[in-house]
């Protein structure tokens, strides 16, 4: 199998539930240099994709897998979740027939509501 080369995942470090999400990735990484974590408010990320508006990284995370391709939010969470062990499997859910709509609407409630789950769950990873 041909290795993966190393992507970049932009995610908002204010919101402690994408903070927990981003160490949960880490933790089950295939690899330990598969991802690249960039703060979305940071200026690596203004210096490296200047293209992206804060905006849009605090709408949703982003997966850059090269510079001219970044996926956005639930597009990207198959390409996540081929780099992840133990969870490959799951991006075939992806592929099942209307299976995308529902993701993607399960993917936007906890996006828009991330805050609150944020500030009443305890988290699953420390950080």
């Amino acid at each position: 199998m041909r290795k993966r080369e190393t992507v970049v995942l932009i995610y908002d470090d204010t919101c402690s539930l994408c903070r927990g999400c981003r160490r949960w990735i880490e933790l089950h990484a295939i690899r330990r240099d598969i991802f690249e974590f960039i703060p979305c408010r940071s200026d690596e990320r203004r210096r490296r994709f200047p293209e992206m508006r804060d905006e849009t990284c605090i709408q949703s995370f982003q997966l850059a897998l090269s510079r001219e391709q970044i996926l956005a939010s639930d597009k990207a969470l198959p390409e996540i979740l081929i780099r992840l062990r133990g969870y490959r499997w799951l991006h075939l859910l992806f592929q099942l027939p209307g299976s995308k709509a529902c993701l993607y609407a399960a993917y936007r409630w906890i996006s828009n509501n991330r805050y609150i789950i944020s500030q009443t769950i305890i988290p699953l990873i420390q950080e």
